[in-house]
């Protein structure tokens, strides 16, 4: 059509040339025919059919710019996509930026953090390894500008992800990846098909909230829904993931979100945040608020105060936890909000394909999936660098000062340096030596026991360790991600940087890794997971059942849902909120250090309680009465 389009421009232009003069003597035509003079009959042709020229010309510009334009419309997308870790072939080539972190063989001040590129391309296996055993490590010039710190440099070892790694060696099928396979015999199924629903997601970032929005959005699809997706804030990477889903996203402009939402059976919004949106959608719309569930995820009073004003407004809340719940019904008791009828509770679940990753579903193939896993895991361990006597600790969540990475940081400091822990309270140490027998008999781990004879001398200091013979304690390897996450704060990971900068022995045994949804790898490396999470402490974290699901033991504060999800000396071990805890969280590394038994032990309860309680299957049974409840009848 465009070339059409042209040819007939050129057609009219041919027209105005054929009624002009002939060529002046100086014209470029001219001189042309005068140098290669009458003998050569085929330029002269040429010459005198201008027509002929222009039209080859013109055909020739046409086609020229069709394909140029062609090609900017393909590397424009090209550029999109590599924007989003999904659709990455090669996720170790990725590049990351803006990050909280630095570059190769740059020496950078601390206030300049912004503007740095987080990673460059890794090179080789062999070029890693010798990174990490201190060969061309990334290093970061800590200046004076940011505090009295003195002048030092500091290694930061940038690791992963293992994207590549994880898809070669675990080798999903489709319906293993979790794109959505629906169990067409459940309830669930039976509710949504051919029902119409709206989500709303306040950003796309690779976190809980989103995350989890986009999974459900999945669901609902693959069971024969029609669903929409209102985007209020893109930040984030999530965008080409919808896309891909084949989850569609509507303009949040005017009043075009409100009128798609008032044809739905029903409007799921996906976080507190969204309390401006549904306010003005009930604002257009009183009578929409019937259909409206709000499924809130924060469980912080700055976020009940920032959606109080609606709470009572909309059909049902959904929280993710009972502490949650009866937190925020005590809030609104306070301010004498009542709301419309009695919240739902729908915790997290684990998603199928990290659930097929870690073994979970029952399947022919199990040993072949653990030999997988297991593979998957040497692998990884060999690309960070360790070996069998170091145990691996991950904390995998956005950086900011709620996850609270600074105050372990503090705590691992004190178990690598040895240091004594201050022994102001005799009572906590007692209470330590019943915590201890307590695990020994409950799991009946009767090597465990014996180290308690000498429980006078070992545990003076607070400091545990283990008599068994031939038993070497192990050496603390950290890893911390997400690194690029758009959750980061930037100045909470500067005093991360500095206070590593004044520790080199800590320095030199934290990695860090970017952000990435392929996590598989990573819990199949870890020895034990830490959520240290701050204030109220942690909704529910999802990151905490994935990890349970790998097996790994975890160490989380005793508030919030971590302390529903982790029972004490059970599946892992809880310490208190904020710095007062450290020293718990201290002796807790350090006990699983020298007990690797207890952290089998630990891990394997973690495992049985995300099958009986954290599948799939278990989130949407609940999901069920609040759809049936709920959902608007046309």
């Amino acid at each position: 059509m465009e070339e059409c389009n042209n040819n007939r421009g050129g057609e009219l232009q041919l027209q105005s040339l054929s009624s002009r003069s002939i060529p002046q003597q100086h014209s470029p035509s001219f001189r042309r025919r005068e140098s290669k003079g009458s003998s050569n009959a085929s330029f002269s042709w040429i010459g005198s059919n201008r027509l002929v020229l222009w039209l080859v010309l013109v055909t020739l510009w046409a086609y020229l710019g069709f394909f140029v334009q062609s090609k900017w419309d393909h590397y424009e997308k090209e550029q999109e996509l590599k924007g989003f870790d999904f659709h990455l072939k090669n996720h170790q080539d990725s590049v990351v930026k803006k990050s909280s972190l630095f570059v190769d063989n740059e020496k950078v001040g601390v206030n300049n953090l912004l503007d740095i590129v987080l990673a460059k391309k890794r090179r080789s296996r062999r070029s890693l390894r010798s990174k990490l055993h201190g060969k061309h490590k990334r290093k970061l010039k800590v200046d004076g500008n940011f505090g009295n710190i003195e002048e030092k440099e500091l290694e930061i070892p940038l690791v992963g992800p293992f994207g590549s790694m994880e898809d070669k060696i675990l080798k999903l099928s489709t319906n293993e990846k979790g794109c959505g396979k629906c169990d067409k015999k459940s309830e669930f199924a039976q509710v949504v098909m051919s029902k119409s629903f709206v989500l709303i997601f306040h950003e796309l970032s690779m976190t809980g909230a989103p995350l989890s929005m986009m999974e459900l959005a999945t669901e609902l699809l693959s069971c024969g829904a029609n669903v929409s997706a209102v985007v209020l804030s893109r930040k984030g990477g999530l965008m080409q993931e919808l896309v891909r889903r084949q989850i569609k996203v509507i303009d949040d402009k005017v009043d075009h979100s409100f009128k798609t939402s008032m044809n739905a059976h029903l409007v799921i919004a996906g976080s507190a945040v969204c309390a401006s949106w549904i306010e003005q959608y009930i604002e257009y719309s009183p009578a929409a608020a019937n259909h409206v569930v709000w499924w809130i995820m924060e469980n912080r009073r700055e976020y009940f105060d920032r959606s109080k004003d609606v709470l009572n407004k909309v059909r049902m809340l959904i929280f993710l936890s009972e502490l949650q719940s009866k937190k925020w019904q005590k809030w609104c008791d306070e301010e004498s909000i009542k709301l419309r009828l009695q919240p739902a509770h729908v915790p997290l679940s684990v998603n199928d394909k990290l659930a097929f990753s870690a073994g979970l579903h029952s399947s022919s193939d199990a040993e072949k999936i653990d030999e997988k896993r297991k593979l998957l895991r040497a692998s990884v361990r060999r690309e960070l660098g360790l070996n069998d006597n170091d145990m691996l600790v991950i904390s995998l969540s956005s950086i900011n000062p709620g996850k609270g990475q600074l105050l372990f940081l503090e705590s691992a400091k004190s178990v690598l340096e040895n240091e004594s822990f201050q022994d102001d309270n005799k009572m906590q140490n007692s209470s330590k030596v019943e915590d201890i027998y307590t695990l020994a008999r409950r799991h009946h781990l009767r090597k465990l026991l014996p180290m308690m004879k000498d429980s006078n001398s070992n545990i003076s200091s607070n400091t545990i360790s283990s008599n068994r013979k031939g038993e070497v304690k192990q050496s603390l390897k950290i890893l911390i991600g997400s690194v690029g996450s758009k959750s980061n704060k930037v100045e909470y990971v500067k005093s991360i940087v500095s206070f590593l900068s004044q520790h080199s022995n800590l320095s030199k045994s934290v990695l860090w890794t970017p952000a990435t949804t392929h996590v598989a790898s990573l819990y199949s490396a870890a020895d034990v997971y830490v959520i240290n999470s701050q204030g109220l402490g942690e909704t529910f974290g999802r990151v905490t059942i994935e990890a349970m699901a790998f097996g790994l033991p975890v160490l989380g504060t005793d508030g919030g849902g971590t302390k529903e999800i982790v029972e004490h000396n059970v599946s892992g071990l809880l310490h208190p909120i904020r710095r007062k805890g450290n020293h718990v969280l201290a002796q807790n590394l350090e006990f699983l250090l020298e007990n690797r038994l207890a952290r089998e032990q630990m891990g394997m309860y973690g495992r049985k309680k995300v099958q009986r309680m954290y599948l799939k299957e278990h989130m949407y049974s609940k999901f069920v009465e609040v759809l049936v409840r709920c959902m608007r009848i046309k």
